[in-house]
C-alpha cells in the first residue's frame, strides 16, 4: 500500500494506540483533541493524518504539510509535539449518536477493518468518554510483544 492521507480526520495517540476523530467542519474534532491532549494524549495530526502500513499494521502518522499544528478555535494554530501509533478506533462525531451503542460497526480503511463508534460531540465530559470508548471498543495492540515494548519506553 502506498501511504494515504485522510482529510477531515484528527488523530491522537492515547496509551500507544491511535484514536481517529472524524466529523463535519466545526463539529469539534480539534476541541476534543485539545481536551484529550490536556489529559495526556499526543497529537498525530489535526484535520489530516497519514496512513502507513508497517508489518501488516495500519499506522497513523503526522501529515507532511501540517505536522505538529493544531487549530485552537479563537486562538489560531499552535505547535505541538507529534507521534505515530497503530490505528485502534475511529470516533465519528454525530449529534444523533445513540446514547448506548448495542454494537460497534467496522469500516475498511486502507484494507484494514477498524471499529467506528458514533460519538456525540460537545459535552463537558467528551474527552473522558473518548478514553473509555478507546478502552472498550478499540482494537488491541497488534501483538503483545509490541505492547510490552511500549510499556517499557
Amino acid at each position: 500500500m502506498r501511504n494515504q492521507i485522510l482529510a477531515n480526520v484528527t488523530g491522537l495517540a492515547i496509551g500507544g494506540r491511535a484514536l481517529l476523530i472524524e466529523g463535519a467542519p466545526g463539529l469539534g474534532k480539534s476541541s476534543l483533541a485539545l481536551a484529550l491532549i490536556d489529559r495526556g494524549a499526543v497529537l498525530i495530526g489535526d484535520d489530516a493524518i497519514e496512513l502507513v502500513q508497517k508489518d501488516g499494521t495500519l499506522i497513523a502518522a503526522p501529515p507532511p504539510n501540517t505536522a505538529g499544528l493544531l487549530e485552537v478555535r479563537n486562538v489560531g494554530l499552535v505547535e505541538l509535539p507529534t507521534t505515530q501509533a497503530p490505528v485502534a478506533l475511529i470516533l465519528m462525531l454525530d449529534t444523533d449518536a445513540p446514547r448506548f451503542p448495542m454494537d460497534v460497526p467496522t469500516r475498511e480503511v486502507a484494507g484494514m477493518s477498524v471499529p467506528v463508534l458514533p460519538f456525540a460531540p460537545g459535552d463537558a465530559t467528551q474527552a473522558l468518554r473518548a478514553e473509555y470508548a478507546l478502552a472498550k471498543h478499540g482494537l488491541p495492540f497488534p501483538s503483545e510483544a509490541q505492547a510490552a515494548t511500549r510499556i517499557m519506553r
